[in-house]
C-alpha cells in the first residue's frame, strides 16, 4: 500500500458511483482541477486501478478523454483514467507543466498527489495499481512524478517527454522506478538531446536514461534489443537491482504513435 494514501472501504458503494465531477464537470481542489474517467461496466464499488494521464502544453485535462487508444486500452480495460490540468502560465489562459525543479509557480509534484488523494474520496482506488503517464511537457511531468515521488506509481510511460533539466546529480530523489519511454527518431519538437527554449532547457533523453540506469542500479548496456515493424526497443530489466527501463523508438515525430496505448499497458501489467 502506498504511504500516502488510506483505504476509503467505508464509503457506500452508490456514493462512489454519483462523484460529483468527472469528464465534463472539473474536479476542484486548492491549487487547481483535474477530471478523471471510470470503466462503463464498473460496479460502483471494486477498487479501481489509475492511469494519471498529463496532457501536454497548451492543452486541459478534459482533451485526454478524446483519445480512442486511453479508452479502449485503459478505461475500457478496468482503468480510472485521472487527467489534471495544468496551471495557467499567461494572461490568455495557457495551461503547462513546467516540469523541473526551481520554477517559480504551482508545485505540480505536490498538486499531483493532492489530485490522487482527492480522487481517492471520490472514488475507490487500488492504490498499489497507480501509474503515471504523458505527453510531450506531460510526459516530462510523469518523468518527474517518477524521479521525485516514485513510492505513490507501480510505472511510469513517457511519449515523446524527457526530464526537464536540471536534473539530479546522482540519482532520482524518490528512488528506483520503472520506466516505459516512447519517443519519435523524427521529434523535432523534443528532439532525443532536447532544445533550449529561452532560459530552460528541455533536457536530454539520455542523460535522463543515464540517471534512471544509476537510480535502478542497471548495467550500462541494455539486457535484451527487440526491432519489431513500429517500435525499436532496448530494455534494462535483468540487470538493474530495482525497477525496469525500457526505451522504445519509432519512425515518427512528435506524436502519439499508433498502437502505443496498448504497448504501454501490457508493458504495465507485466512489471
Amino acid at each position: 500500500m502506498r504511504s500516502l494514501f488510506i483505504a476509503l472501504a467505508t464509503l457506500p458503494s452508490l456514493a462512489m458511483a454519483q462523484a460529483p465531477c468527472g469528464r465534463d464537470a472539473a474536479c476542484e481542489i486548492e491549487g487547481g482541477s483535474y477530471h478523471m474517467m471510470a470503466p462503463p461496466d464498473w460496479d460502483g464499488a471494486t477498487p479501481l486501478p489509475a492511469l494519471v494521464f498529463f496532457h501536454g502544453h497548451n492543452s486541459r485535462g478534459a482533451t485526454v478523454f478524446r483519445s480512442g487508444g486511453l479508452k479502449a486500452d485503459f478505461v475500457e480495460q478496468g482503468y480510472l483514467l485521472i487527467a489534471p490540468n495544468g496551471q495557467v502560465v499567461s494572461p490568455s489562459g495557457t495551461r503547462a507543466w513546467p516540469a523541473r525543479p526551481g520554477y517559480d509557480g504551482r508545485d505540480d509534484v505536490a498538486f499531483t498527489l493532492a489530485v490522487l488523494e482527492d480522487a481517492g474520496t471520490k472514488m475507490p482506488i487500488d492504490m498499489d495499481r497507480v501509474y503515471a503517464s504523458g505527453f510531450s511537457a506531460g510526459g516530462s511531468m510523469a518523468w518527474m512524478m517518477g524521479c521525485y515521488a516514485a513510492e505513490n506509481f507501480g510505472a511510469v510511460v513517457s511519449v515523446s517527454g524527457a526530464l526537464r533539466r536540471p536534473i539530479p546529480e546522482a540519482a532520482c530523489p524518490g528512488g528506483p522506478f520503472n520506466l516505459l519511454q516512447v519517443h519519435g527518431f523524427a521529434d523535432g519538437q523534443v528532439p532525443f538531446e532536447g532544445r533550449a527554449i529561452r532560459d530552460w532547457h528541455q533536457g536530454d533523453l539520455f542523460e535522463a536514461l543515464g540517471l534512471l540506469r544509476k537510480t535502478n542500479a542497471c548495467r550500462s548496456n541494455p539486457d535484451e534489443i527487440t526491432i519489431g515493424e513500429q517500435f525499436r526497443c532496448r530494455e534494462w530489466s535483468a540487470s538493474c537491482e530495482d525497477g525496469a527501463i525500457t526505451f522504445c523508438e519509432h519512425d515518427g515525430g512528435h506524436g502519439l504513435p499508433r498502437g502505443w496505448t496498448a504497448m504501454a499497458r501490457e508493458w504495465i501489467e507485466a512489471q
